[in-house]
């Protein structure tokens, strides 16, 4: 079960062949043959590795290894129980739901900190460090099988120093730590299962594993078992071995450019980056590769930036077709949840049919901006629709008083029909007798005395006996349920009953809504109440940008709450620091841990973009001067003087044993990625050129990768496009909320333009935009209204008053011109 041969190292005296032998002993080619720790995920799907791998999106098999596969918690991951615990744990001071989960399990757990350290080091025991988060369902289990039972506790309080990690509080330590596993393994997971000499150094890893020996597959007391004989027996050769490997992953991860090397050519890259994801895309329901399927915003987003260069050729038109089609296929499908909105996590099939229910902040926030921008390139009502669809149900159901948003929402719950035991999807799928007993009505004018059941259930795919199939429900949760899916367009549903068009919608829509109350008295999933500072980031640019194409005030008000929220509770003035996390208190007050955990990249590059996003929604300089001083900290604690990039940590931790810079757009972009959009576009709002020259460092830096698989990086090679088509930028010179000034900013908004920046100057000559760029000053309105001017490569357009003049403008790009 225990593979430890890292992949490239063949030689056999191999770091990797020594700790197997070492570990191992004598059978150690027959315990290793063919193995893998990669035992997670769930109907053979694992939870975000996938979103690692992007060349292949294919897991290794998994293996259910219980009969029950359920643990109980509190409902909102608290540890708040009627009845006494029998244990209790230092994670019971904890605030993070996860470690909350943990707070009575027989196991003397540590978070991640110096008193567990020292303690190593005092007792000198090997660390067992477990990294997972609060909805991962494996996690769930291995929590209930081993970390629950007397005798593992034991064996792990004894002879080990445990510390429990959540992975969405401290990703540092998870990136070290996943990049040891992933090496050593052949792939990674969660729950994440590492031992650590006292100085944090890995010797072994894996993710899942079973409370006991399963074929030949060692259970979790064998593998404590063994590690500890050899910790006695043969510790030199664990810890010079985890160190080699230590220094070969330090080697194999290092990202930097070389002395003058300026980026790749865009064109190439970009092309490149369009043809490897042409052959991984699904024709028929779109997505990439095979199931399991996810959303992966990242590609969609930048098939649509390539199009908005390529829009003559063919190229740029499958591009365009590969993104809408995906985006309206899963908006059909089972993973976007048709009674109480937003979409789950990924699809199990590949016709994203039976999802995978956990539902995920980061995923919600990126869908809502991809579906906002295809509604710009299409026109089609369907695409908006969607977005403010996700934003409802976020608006609802993520949202917490003080303007922050939660984390995520489990995929398990306990049925309604009840019982003690948490199922997967039990909060949302249906009976066929379930259906007809909510919607009796017989429908008016319908043919053979339908009933508003029967069209419901014709349009959504329900079935009597249940419409998954055996092969997607391997465990059979699922069994005689329905996942509600699109099967028929409005059109044909009301063809085929008789009725007209207005009718079926009115039906349709009736029927969710009664569902959707029924569902509200189901027992609800786990919420992570967890408010973390990168994903609120990704969810202000949400709302910024549906809120500004769809010029709906109410979201870019609850936009504003959201950055006055960051501001507020993530942001130390006085140590001037982003924080990571704040917690939803037991009186939903705000809470923070002390001391509270310092941001990492993802949540400065995250939170920038938002506040970007937001100041080009409603033009309140406040938001651009906020940025500005974040990027200057964001430099100041993360940038790489001598190779470039940013690190994901702040250098200076001596805990955290490599200093990444992550080369992946997954799950969710890379920050760097982020960051060098991010410095582009400041450049420009803050009269930087320096931004700019760091930008192209940071590309630079990142060549290899994006010459030779720039899938990997689709949000980075936008930031690369952009650098090589050069920014616009649109001035509006006009007053503030005046009717003329937003026909203009409506107009912009209304155009999917991903290489621009948006300003808005009133002529006052203190404003921030004045400030940085006095070139302002010599644009006015023209006769007294509202006037925009265009602006790219130090040329700008003539002034323009007419909206249609001005789109016509910024699609086709003609019209005078003269020297700024």
């Amino acid at each position: 079960m225990i593979r430890l041969a890292l992949r490239r190292s063949a030689s056999k005296n191999s770091p990797a062949r020594l700790l197997t032998a070492a570990f191992l002993g004598a059978d150690s080619a027959q315990q290793s043959s063919g193995s893998n720790v990669n035992v997670r995920g769930f109907r053979q799907i694992p939870h975000p590795p996938s979103d690692k791998s992007p060349l292949n999106h294919h897991p290794q098999p998994t293996y259910h290894l219980s009969s029950s596969r359920f643990m109980s918690m509190a409902s909102e991951g608290e540890g708040s129980s009627s009845t006494p615990h029998r244990h209790t744990n230092r994670l019971a001071m904890e605030r993070s739901p996860y470690l909350l989960q943990h707070a009575h399990n027989p196991v003397d757990w540590y978070p991640w900190g110096q008193d567990a350290f020292d303690k190593a080091k005092k007792e000198d025991k090997p660390i067992f460090l477990s990294v997972g988060y609060s909805t991962c369902h494996w996690c769930h289990v291995m929590e209930r099988e081993s970390f629950e039972d007397e005798e593992i506790g034991k064996i792990l309080s004894d002879n080990f120093v445990c510390i429990k990690v959540d992975r969405e509080e401290r990703p540092d330590v998870d990136k070290v730590y996943m990049t040891f596993v992933q090496a050593t393994c052949g792939g990674g997971g969660w729950p994440m299962s590492v031992w650590l000499t006292p100085d944090l150094r890995p010797f072994i890893g894996g993710t899942y594993f079973p409370p006991t020996d399963h074929a030949r597959r060692p259970g979790l007391k064998t593998v404590l078992t063994r590690i500890t004989e050899q910790w006695q027996n043969n510790r030199p050769t664990l810890e010079s071995s985890g160190e080699r490997i230590l220094e070969s992953l330090k080697e194999g991860t290092a990202v930097a450019a070389n002395p003058g090397e300026s980026p790749p050519a865009a064109p190439l890259v970009a092309n490149r980056c369009f043809q490897q994801l042409a052959h991984s895309y699904e024709e028929e329901y779109g997505g990439f590769r095979d199931a399991p399927k996810f959303p992966t915003p990242v590609n969609l987003m930048f098939l649509m930036a390539y199009w908005s260069v390529n829009r003559t050729t063919s190229e740029g038109v499958e591009a365009l077709q590969m993104a809408l089609h995906t985006l309206r296929m899963m908006a059909l499908g089972g993973i976007h949840d048709h009674v109480a909105q937003g979409f789950h996590r990924y699809s199990t099939d590949s016709s994203w049919h039976v999802p995978h229910f956990e539902k995920m902040l980061y995923d919600q926030a990126q869908l809502a901006v991809a579906y906002i921008t295809a509604s710009q390139v299409s026109g089609e009502q369907l695409f908006a629709d969607v977005a403010k669809d996700i934003l409802l149900y976020v608006s609802r159901d993520l949202s917490d008083k003080s303007g922050g948003f939660y984390s995520a929402e489990d995929a398990d719950s306990v049925p309604a029909s009840g019982g003690t035991e948490k199922r997967e999807g039990a909060f949302c799928v249906w009976t066929a007798s379930e259906v007809r007993e909510l919607l009796p009505d017989v429908v008016e004018g319908a043919t053979g005395a339908a009933t508003q059941a029967d069209i419901f259930m014709h349009h959504y795919g329900v079935k009597e006996l249940g419409n998954v199939t055996p092969e997607q429900d391997p465990h059979g949760e699922l069994q005689g349920q329905n996942v509600l899916i699109v099967r028929y367009s409005v059109e044909l549903t009301a063809a085929r009953f008789g009725i007209s068009v207005e009718k079926a919608n009115e039906l349709l829509a009736s029927a969710r809504t009664q569902m959707a109350e029924v569902r509200n008295s189901r027992p609800r999933p786990h919420l992570d109440t967890k408010m973390l500072a990168s994903w609120n980031g990704l969810m202000l640019s949400a709302y910024a940008g549906v809120g500004a194409v769809l010029g709906d005030k109410a979201l870019l008000e609850r936009a504003v709450q959201a950055g006055n929220f960051l501001r507020e509770h993530l942001w130390d003035a006085e140590r001037q620091t982003i924080l990571r996390s704040c917690y939803r208190g037991d009186e939903m007050e705000v809470q923070q841990i002390s001391p509270p955990i310092s941001g990492f990249l993802d949540d400065y590059a995250f939170i920038i973009r938002g506040l970007l996003d937001l100041y080009e929604a409603n033009q309140q300089p406040e938001w651009l001067q906020w940025a500005e001083e974040l990027q200057l900290r964001q430099d100041q604690l993360f940038w790489d003087d001598q190779g470039g990039g940013y690190f994901c940590s702040d250098p200076s931790d001596s805990t955290i044993l490599l200093q990444l810079k992550v080369d992946q757009d997954g799950a969710e972009p890379s920050a760097n990625s982020v960051s060098a959009s991010n410095l582009l576009r400041l450049s420009h709002y803050a009269g930087r050129p320096e931004w700019l020259q760091r930008s192209q460092q940071l590309l630079a830096a990142f060549s290899d990768r994006l010459t030779k698989v720039p899938i990997a990086l689709p949000e980075m090679v936008q930031a690369l496009m952009a650098q090589h088509y050069t920014l616009k930028q649109i001035v509006i010179c006009g007053q503030r909320d005046a009717p003329d000034t937003t026909s203009l900013l409506a107009t912009v908004n209304s155009l999917f333009l991903p290489h621009k920046v948006l300003m808005l100057t009133d002529g006052d000559a203190d404003d921030f935009l004045c400030q940085r760029l006095p070139a302002l000053s010599s644009m006015s309105q023209q006769g007294g209204v509202a006037t925009a001017y265009v602006c790219q490569d130090f040329t700008c357009s003539l002034p323009v008053t007419d909206p249609q003049e001005l789109r016509r403008l910024l699609l086709d790009g003609t019209t005078d011109v003269h020297s700024e």
